[in-house]
């Protein structure tokens, strides 16, 4: 079977073309980008003979649709602004469709077509990433040790141990620059509000090598549907950047869209970590989840796309194997068995712990 990647090129892409190159339920991967020549270096560096590039403007669902014939997966790893286009050409593919988050409010438009995608038997997983994504499953981890829920506060970090000249970004630098601009959504006493872009989220612990550091709220979706599914009254996401990196994007953040498209930084290097930590906190007990990604020396890959690109794999992975049996447009937590997640990011090194109830 087939399954495509959107935005192949980007910073994320590659990782998932790799991860389902080296997939024994994966026929063929269609690597699709509006860049035809960047695809054409992800598949030759990543797709081990089994990738075929392709151009495609997202923008137009007709246009992917026609690209999507005989996919019976589509993974989006491109800017979540063309998310719902993306959806709407899966539907008209009638392929499963999975992407790596819609920062809160495109998440709220994309929650509207679960019974478009129920009544096509398909399934839309939305936020299959690192975070959203992996910070949900590691939620239900921490809600098993449980009676009930109160709260829940999820987070993620990185170390580029060798980081390039200039700038250099996580992931795609426009939803970067969202993340510090957008003000961010949090819950309190069961009600969602907007706070201040860049509010303090304290001091965090993370997995070494990246150990304790400081953080920022941000808006992330796992605000908007971890609450509902948990229980929770309480909620927010932050996100705790390596050094320099928050400097760089505020210095970016009046630049107009176009001028951020016409940016190239430099991709991270293959040295990087990456780790999230999920607080799920009960009535009178807490329990803390973490999550760490190391670099991937075979695929000349950082932990930090491979985190990212890997839930994403897994998921199309456990779709082809019929694993996942839930239809609709749902978040991680709602459709995706985490064991099952879990145990398909071994392959790629990531450790997961559980410390708790204390």
């Amino acid at each position: 079977m087939t399954v495509a990647v959107l935005g192949a090129a980007g910073t994320i892409g590659p990782a998932i073309v790799r991860d389902l190159a080296e997939s024994d339920e994966v026929g063929a991967v269609l690597a699709l980008d509006l860049d035809a020549d960047r695809a054409e270096r992800v598949v030759a560096a990543h797709g081990r003979s089994k990738a075929r590039a392709g151009a495609v403007d997202a923008t137009d669902p007709a246009a992917l649709a026609a690209a999507l014939a005989g996919v019976a997966v589509l993974v989006n790893a491109a800017s979540y602004r063309i998310n719902l286009a993306a959806m709407e050409a899966a539907l008209q593919a009638g392929c499963h469709y999975v992407d790596l988050g819609g920062l809160y409010h495109v998440t709220t438009q994309q929650l509207a077509r679960d019974a478009a995608f129920a009544a096509a038997d398909r399934l839309a997983v939305l936020g299959a990433g690192a975070g959203p994504g992996k910070t949900n499953l590691m939620a239900l981890l921490g809600a098993r040790e449980l009676d009930r829920v109160a709260e829940v506060r999820c987070a993620s970090a990185g170390l580029d141990e060798d980081p390039p000249p200039g700038a250099s970004f996580p992931y795609a630098l426009a939803t970067l620059v969202d993340e510090v601009t957008v003000p961010p959504m949090v819950v309190r006493g069961g009600e969602a509000v907007a706070v201040e872009p860049l509010s303090d989220g304290g001091e965090i612990e993370f997995p070494d090598p990246i150990g304790r550091r400081p953080s920022i709220r941000t808006l992330h979706s796992e605000v908007l549907t971890l609450p509902g599914s948990l229980g929770a009254r309480e909620a927010d996401f932050r996100l705790s950047l390596g050094p320099g990196v928050l400097d760089r994007l505020l210095e970016l953040r009046e630049s107009s869209p176009e001028e951020l498209a016409a940016l190239r930084p430099a991709p991270p290097s293959a040295r990087t970590w990456s780790a999230q930590h999920v607080l799920v906190r009960g009535p009178s007990a807490e329990v803390v989840v973490t999550a760490r990604t190391p670099p991937h020396e075979a695929w000349g890959l950082g932990g930090g796309v491979v985190s990212t690109g890997s839930v994403a794999a897994a998921t199309a992975r456990l779709l082809l194997r019929g694993a996942i049996l839930a239809r609709g447009a749902l978040p991680p937590e709602r459709c995706l068995p985490p064991d099952a997640v879990f145990a398909e990011l071994e392959r790629v090194g990531t450790t997961v712990m559980v410390s708790g109830p204390s």
